[in-house]
């Protein structure tokens, strides 16, 4: 695999360009290069530059609002409604957060839905940004269907990622981010390109046979992770982010899509809660107890601190030089 190294400003810098060039106004540059820039920072290649083709292809085809100016329904103070004004998600989230927080603080528990938006990145910043508040965080998406329920072949959920962030003040919070999938479905698009393998048990061909091979998957279905407890957490989360919020199910959203292979519309749910609130005011040294003991565990890894500590180097990033000059090419 030949690899361009991109410093983190040049990878704003491109961003930026292209996303400006096919439509993308200020606000809503900035927001989709903070998602773009922070994913590469943090060593999630599936869903840094990789996603920037997808995002030009959906601003070009007029699917997805460039311009997007989110708008924010508080009337109930627990509940944050967000209306993304068709626009991405980063500048939803970005609108909508803030004020979760405040409501959360304010009464020990808020919720906040999201509508009418492109979730084409990761979960773990929102929920990070609200652990920097002090505040629990848990955020789920469900996506384009590319999962099967378990004992299926036939796709119905989406990768339906779920986040969840607990903080620890004066040190980094526990992040969680994973897929409801067996791998992530950029997971998979990089598999292949890079011709790799995957894990037995990650997905299907289109004829409904297990295989490792990446490309066949792209073809066929992902599986749940943890055959019938993973598709039940899927489940919940198609419940959560479309069925609570008003928004479409996986299989709604594929149907209103135009296949311009960027991401389908759909929702999101966010749950924010104060554990001081709960728990009293000692409630961050109580936990300490439990993430020490994890810590001095042999071998036993935070969630969250692989992309931790990929965020401390500042050394450029190798990124795919296929991608660089697709992407420098989005600019003709």
């Amino acid at each position: 695999m030949a690899t361009i190294a991109l410093t983190l400003e040049e990878i704003e810098e491109l961003s930026r360009e292209v996303l400006h060039f096919n439509g993308c106004d200020d606000l809503n540059t900035d927001a989709l290069v903070r998602t773009i820039v922070t994913a590469e920072r943090d060593g999630s290649a599936s869903h840094g530059l990789f996603r920037l083709p997808g995002y030009v292809a959906s601003l070009r085809s007029g699917k997805v609002n460039g311009k997007a100016r989110p708008s924010v329904d508080n009337k109930l103070k627990a509940v944050v409604k967000v209306h993304g004004d068709n626009g991405y998600a980063p500048i939803a989230i970005e609108t909508g957060v803030p004020v979760l927080a405040a409501a959360a603080k304010l009464l020990g528990v808020a919720v906040m839905t999201m509508t009418n938006t492109y979730h084409f990145a990761a979960l773990w910043p929102e929920v990070e940004a609200l652990a920097e508040e002090g505040l629990i965080g848990l955020a789920c998406v469900c996506t384009q269907p590319f999962v099967a329920p378990a004992g299926g072949t036939e796709a119905l959920f989406g990768t339906n990622p779920i986040a969840f962030a607990w903080p620890r003040p004066g040190k980094m919070p526990v992040v969680v981010d994973m897929a409801t999938a067996a791998m992530a479905h950029g997971e998979i698009q990089v598999a292949a390109r890079e011709g790799e393998v995957v894990p037995t048990g990650t997905g299907l061909d289109a004829q409904g046979r297990e295989t490792t091979d990446p490309g066949e998957i792209l073809k066929g279905v992902l599986l749940p992770f943890g055959g019938y407890k993973g598709s039940a957490i899927a489940l919940m989360v198609e419940l959560l982010a479309a069925g609570a919020v008003g928004d479409c199910f996986s299989f709604e959203g594929e149907a209103l899509d135009n296949g311009d292979g960027g991401p389908t519309v759909g929702g999101e749910f966010m749950l924010a809660i104060s554990p001081e609130m709960l728990a009293g005011s000692d409630w961050a040294e109580h936990c300490e107890i439990l993430l020490e003991r994890y810590e001095a565990i042999e071998g036993a890894r935070l969630p969250g601190l692989r992309r931790h500590n990929n965020r401390q180097s500042t050394a450029p990033r190798q990124i795919n030089a296929d991608l660089v000059e697709r992407i420098k090419a989005l600019n003709a």
